[in-house]
């Protein structure tokens, strides 16, 4: 998502018309926030005592909907990731207006300037979420890391834990961190490459206002904590999905590769912004070698994510084996319950798999429906945060109209030629003709408009 920083507000009316357009909720209906208020006095009762294990958690620093706490401890030559989930099931009953609401709005909405939540502040950002100011209900996931990488489920239970400290990315320092943090995820990242996984991490885009008014362009490569953080979601995720394949239940998380035609258009992409992709490099093997750190490299990967096919959700068939491309693996959500609808009913279906309990009837009946109402909800987010970026690239080109770019042909359709900038991470279209993809021209911006968030370039060479 690209951040816009915008103290003139200039942008304040292009961010209020993608809410209207794509109906991102304002706020909570009253009885959703009375439910809330309500249970949020809920006081745990079925829950073990688990505050004397050391919970840390780590997340952007200014985040307050806080979904995993984690502790590791060695066990022989293994890793013991104890993972602690918020134990939003506690707060929420099947068929109340929680719940309703929930199921209306599938996930969080995230925009530059704030966020439409799943569920009200009162839950999300308080009683909830784990925060270290006091103890907090929570199901804690024990999952065994081997040297190799490889992960087990041990245990699944419900505790009430005590976070030690609430620690942000970039602020972090090693000993904050518990022993054996940096371990976990290079395991878990040996393993992926073992796998030929092809798990993309962009960096974060962020729009900023130069000394001469321009808006500017500038990237945020994942902090190293921050990209091992994904690592102890990702073994747990594959912990639980391999627990549930197992038990023939689930709600998995799929995605097929790119196309050949969406691999082409990346080659081209990849030239406009002058990287060497040898030609027997597959794909996968290329994105290994992009550090995000580098612009052109960075402005690459977030077009990867761009081509892929795009993940769903699938809820368990006989004879039919889950599968992520880009996990390379069996794969399912189930860490952040405060942001995502699925979550929560694939933590409950864990917690009674790994306690030899039947899956409740209720969370069964909700995997059959929960695939259309996320895949819905994760489309519109994706819109969101297509408009976004649009609206971002159209506020870095405002007051340059008349300005000549360099530009690479990257795909030809009936509504247009598209093509990529080659100096700023933007894709457009012309109404160019006899181009071929792959083709050098040279456009003139004729139109930049962040209100309606339209492009408008026209080919000069």
């Amino acid at each position: 998502m690209k951040a816009l920083r915008d103290p003139d507000c200039l942008l304040s009316e292009g961010l209020a018309a993608i809410r209207a357009q794509f109906k991102v909720p304002p706020g909570f209906p009253p009885d959703v926030l009375e439910a809330a208020e309500a249970a949020a006095q809920r006081v745990p009762s079925d829950h073990a005592d688990r505050t004397a294990v050391p919970f840390v958690t780590l997340d952007p620093a200014s985040s307050t909907d806080l979904d995993q706490a984690f502790a590791i401890e060695q066990a022989g030559a293994d890793l013991l990731l104890r993972y602690a989930i918020a134990d939003v099931a506690w707060f929420v009953s099947d068929g109340d207006a929680l719940d309703r609401e929930a199921w209306a709005r599938g996930e969080t909405t995230y925009l530059p300037d704030g966020k439409a939540g799943l569920y009200p502040p009162a839950l999300a950002e308080r009683a909830a979420s784990l925060l270290a100011d006091g103890p907090r209900p929570a199901v804690i996931f024990t999952t065994r890391v081997a040297p190799d990488g490889a992960v087990k489920l041990e245990g699944v239970e419900r505790a009430v834990i005590r976070s030690r400290a609430k620690l942000g990315y970039e602020e972090v320092r090693d000993d904050q961190l518990p022993a054996g943090f940096v371990d976990l995820a290079d395991r878990i990242a040996a393993a992926e490459d073992r796998r030929g996984a092809a798990r993309v991490d962009p960096p974060e885009q962020e729009v900023e206002r130069d000394a001469a008014g321009h808006f500017t362009l500038r990237f945020r490569p994942l902090a190293p904590a921050e990209r091992r953080n994904a690592a102890l979601s990702l073994a747990t995720n594959m912990a639980v999905a391999d627990a549930l394949l197992a038990a023939e239940t689930g709600l998995f998380r799929v995605m097929a590769s790119p196309d050949p035609q969406s691999v082409a258009r990346l080659r081209h992409t990849a030239r406009a912004f002058g990287l060497d992709w040898p030609r027997q490099a597959s794909l996968e093997q290329f994105e290994k070698t992009l550090d995000p750190a580098n612009p052109a490299d960075g402005a690459f990967m977030l077009a990867i994510r761009r081509a892929g096919n795009g993940a769903s959700y699938e809820p368990w068939q006989d004879g039919v084996t889950p599968w992520h491309a880009a996990m390379a693996a069996t794969y399912c959500h189930m860490t952040a319950p405060l942001r995502r609808l699925a979550d929560r009913y694939v933590v409950r279906a864990a917690l009674a798999v790994a306690n030899g309990l039947a899956v409740p009837a209720e969370v069964a009946e909700a995997f059959q429906r929960l695939g259309p109402v996320m895949d819905k909800a994760g489309a519109r987010s994706a819109q969101v945060e297509r408009a976004v970026i649009d609206l971002a690239e159209t506020a870095i080109l405002h007051g340059q109209e008349g300005k000549s770019f360099a530009a690479v042909v990257i795909d030809l359709g009936e509504s247009g030629t598209r093509i990529q900038l080659c100096d700023l991470p933007v894709v457009a279209r012309t109404t160019a003709r006899s181009v071929t993809p792959g083709e050098r021209i040279t456009v003139r911006l004729d139109r930049a408009d962040p209100i309606r968030r339209e492009l408008g370039f026209s080919r000069i060479a």
